[in-house]
């Protein structure tokens, strides 16, 4: 039997290099051809980009067809791993992302314009608030964890994060003086979560039965 050979391909291990292009892209095209983003830019709902929640379903969806809902039945048997992500990513990294965020900007508050720093503020809690799901996956893979504990952490934090996500960054926003954009964040919820989450629910049920 051989065994199987895990680790990063060319793609994923230059990935750096395909993200760096992409963003010299990105303001080559915003500089010398901005009736792009200014096209883009029409289509907002809420504050929130429509082509970027296509392009994010596109990105979470293959990861989210990964997800076995039922292995939430098994959280009791090992808990210890679970509690740990449970607390890590919604009552300590929330918090110490907006109050390292928060010191910062209190101590160069001189150099930074007051809206400025209230919308790095605001992105930094938005980011602190949201585990990544697909690096979850690609770590556990790379180091050769267990996949079926993994889909259970996983599968814990999306459905944690349809009932914490909105509330936490709520408050952090309002402790930080920034007026709190609800429809924003329960659009982000529906579009970036809720969405790709049930659309892989059901593929996953369709292709299981097939």
């Amino acid at each position: 039997m051989s065994k199987e050979n895990k680790g990063i391909g060319f793609f994923e291990r230059y990935l750096t290099i395909w993200v760096t292009l992409c963003i010299i892209a990105g303001i080559a095209i915003g500089q010398w051809i901005p009736a792009v983003p200014e096209t883009l830019g029409k289509w907002e709902y809420a504050n929130v980009s429509i082509p970027i929640a296509v392009l994010i379903w596109l990105m979470i969806y293959p990861m989210m067809l990964k997800v076995d809902f039922q292995s939430v039945r098994n959280v009791g048997k090992r808990p210890k791993g679970i509690l740990i992500t449970c607390v890590t990513n919604w009552l300590i990294k929330p918090f110490t992302m907006f109050g390292i965020a928060w010191f910062f900007f209190v101590v160069f508050k001189t150099f930074i314009p007051t809206a400025l720093a209230d919308q790095y503020l605001a992105g930094a809690v938005l980011l602190g608030a949201a585990p990544c799901t697909a690096m979850v996956f690609v770590w556990s893979y790379l180091t050769k964890g267990d996949a079926a504990y993994t889909l259970v952490q996983v599968a814990v934090n999306d459905l944690i994060i349809l009932v914490a996500y909105v509330p936490i960054v709520g408050f952090l926003l309002g402790i930080g003086g920034i007026a709190i954009p609800w429809a924003t964040l329960i659009l982000s919820v529906v579009l970036f979560v809720v969405i790709p989450l049930v659309a892989g629910i059901f593929t996953r049920i369709l292709v299981v039965r097939r």
